[in-house]
């Protein structure tokens, strides 16, 4: 339905204002934004589960050296804004955790880049519906945010850390909300319908006929003493008692009725599948999942979608956060994955154990990942290298001639 054909409805100023200011109509009427879109469980749980897989991993700004060591740049300011305290009222954590929302719900995120002395002290985020994205002729961009109490006041891209998800004109990311709101408003009525019927006792309706004609006076005293004696949840299960020959007639359910749950699970799966997440990272899963299945699951959820989106925040990054000339130096910012294996005490144990017997850390650097002190022992500075690989044959030594065949 277009505007105009909304407007020819007569729509109220309330209904006008929300599907003038950023929120959509569905086709089951129900208006899809991204504040009525995080109060669909299904949908907050997909945001979460995202926001949490990117705010728990340790962000860092690394260097690498010359001579082809990388060590993180603690040197840099950068490098604590980032891992630990990006503006003077929010952790790491909790800033990370902000920008991920921003991202799933609206497909963009603006961070004030507040500079002194030509290095950056803070990163200020802005809501994403205060904040209108110009581009000149030129190509160039900026931003005007309107905050709800103050003057508008227009920024240079430079000024801006601006996070884009899929974009269809390279410069603005799509609203997912908005593309899912047929999922979206099909999940609010479902569970509105659901709400409905439990809040008359979870019980089927019926039709009450009485003999001869009811005044008006007389039909609203018997509905309002049906509706007081028998409707509700705390009314469930009471028995009826009628008089004057009046007959109840309860209904019976429609096959709609009947798979009413299963719209309701199918819902799930469709909201997920907008969201790239998997089924049971929301707490879904069918009779099929195993729990070899379940774990290749959590496997595809860091590669397929916590991956992309830890990568497009690092290039985002590097950008706009890190100048030419510090690139130019090995600077660089880098989500630490391992931190993934932070709450598996067997899988970190196992991968750090893989790392030093296979030769990539040596023993001290995996004591390092656990919070441990370095062993004084010199071996445990030094790479295990397996005995079953072959290094280069020094200078000066030839290698024995290969036996020949009898």
């Amino acid at each position: 339905m277009s505007l105009l054909d909304r407007l020819q409805r007569k729509m109220s100023t309330h209904e006008l204002f929300k599907e003038l200011f950023g929120s959509t109509l569905s086709a089951t009427g129900k208006t899809v934004n991204w504040k009525t879109a995080m109060e669909v469980t299904t949908w907050l749980a997909c945001g979460r589960v995202i926001a949490e897989g990117i705010a728990q991993v340790p962000f860092k700004v690394f260097q690498e050296r010359e001579d082809g060591t990388r060590l993180p740049a603690k040197d840099d300011s950068l490098y604590d804004v980032l891992q630990l305290r990006p503006n003077f009222y929010q952790t790491s954590f909790e800033y990370r955790e902000t920008l991920a929302l921003h991202l799933v719900f609206t497909g963009n995120h603006f961070s004030f880049i507040n500079r002194a002395g030509g290095e950056i002290r803070e990163l200020i985020p802005f809501e994403p519906q205060h904040v209108e994205v110009k581009r000149a002729t030129t190509g160039e961009l900026s931003y005007k945010v309107t905050p709800e109490n103050g003057q508008p006041m227009e920024f240079p891209a430079e000024a801006i850390w601006h996070i884009r998800g899929p974009s269809w004109n390279g410069y603005l990311g799509l609203e997912p909300v908005k593309l899912a709101r047929e999922a979206l408003g099909l999940a609010m009525a479902t569970e509105e319908a659901a709400a409905r019927l439990h809040q008359h006792g979870a019980k089927v309706g019926g039709l009450l006929s009485v003999e001869g004609n009811l005044s008006d006076e007389k039909y609203e005293q018997l509905r309002k003493w049906v509706a007081s004696n028998f409707e509700g949840a705390k009314n469930s299960g009471r028995t009826m008692i009628l008089d004057r020959a009046a007959k109840f007639t309860a209904a019976q359910h429609s096959p709609v009725d009947a798979q009413h749950l299963e719209t309701r699970r199918y819902q799930v799966e469709e909201i997920c599948r907008a969201a790239r997440v998997m089924p049971i990272m929301v707490g879904y899963s069918d009779k099929a999942t195993t729990y070899a299945s379940a774990e290749q699951m959590f496997l595809a959820h860091v590669v397929h979608t916590l991956a992309p989106w830890y990568q497009r925040i690092e290039q985002s990054a590097g950008v706009n956060l890190l100048t030419e000339k510090k690139r130019r130096q090995g600077l660089y910012t880098k989500f630490v994955e391992e931190g993934l294996l932070r709450g598996s005490m067997k899988d970190t144990k196992d991968t750090i154990l893989g790392y030093v017997n296979g030769g990539i850390l040596t023993p001290n650097e995996g004591r390092a990942l656990l919070e441990r002190n370095p062993d004084a022992d010199s071996a445990s500075d030094k790479l295990r290298i397996p005995a079953n690989i072959t290094g280069s044959v020094p200078d000066g030594d030839e290698p024995p001639p290969p036996k020949k065949e009898e």
